[in-house]
């Protein structure tokens, strides 16, 4: 079988790269600003969870108050406050260098560097966020239908077990 030299070469050359080191692995996250472009994404992540969850609350318990959804945004939003971002940001270091060698990380640095790549970092939360809305009425009708599924079979469980004592009421 004839393999072109040039794609024998390029996968040798590549495929005998040594593996990112950790300060590659960190110095790519600071180019990419990776710790404030987590942070933005989660937030909108939050954000989106918190508006379909509410819609989803709101269409199957239509008696929900605003101050019960509102109790439901803090929960949420605590949790954002209360993820350990250096913590799994140090822990995907270790993935990084499963896939990318020190070649792949030196060239990722390079772009992230030029003037597109920072275009790209800049305005990827934004891209992100309209992504999630144009994606969202998709989203809504799966969550729906799991929600349904849920409720179905919860209802199917139910019918069929004889009914339990309460605690109160041995």
């Amino acid at each position: 079988m004839w393999i072109p030299t040039a794609f024998a070469q390029v996968t040798v050359s590549v495929a005998g790269d040594t593996p990112a080191t950790t300060e590659q692995i960190q110095k790519l996250f600071a180019v990419m600003d990776v710790r404030k472009q987590t942070h933005r994404m989660m937030e909108s992540m939050v954000q989106q969870m918190q508006s379909m969850s509410a819609a989803t609350i709101k269409q199957r318990y239509p008696q929900v108050s605003a101050a019960e959804l509102a109790k439901l945004n803090k929960i949420s939003e605590s949790i954002l406050r209360d993820m350990p971002l250096d913590a799994m940001l140090d822990d995907m270091i270790p993935v990084y260098q499963k896939y990318l060698s020190q070649t792949d990380v030196n060239a990722m640095i390079d772009f992230y560097q030029s003037p597109t790549g920072k275009k790209l970092i800049s305005e990827m939360p934004q891209i992100t966020q309209e992504a999630m809305q144009v994606s969202y009425r998709h989203m809504e009708k799966q969550v729906d239908a799991v929600m349904q599924k849920v409720e179905d079979t919860v209802k199917e469980d139910q019918q069929g077990k004889p009914p339990q004592p309460s605690p109160q009421n041995p």
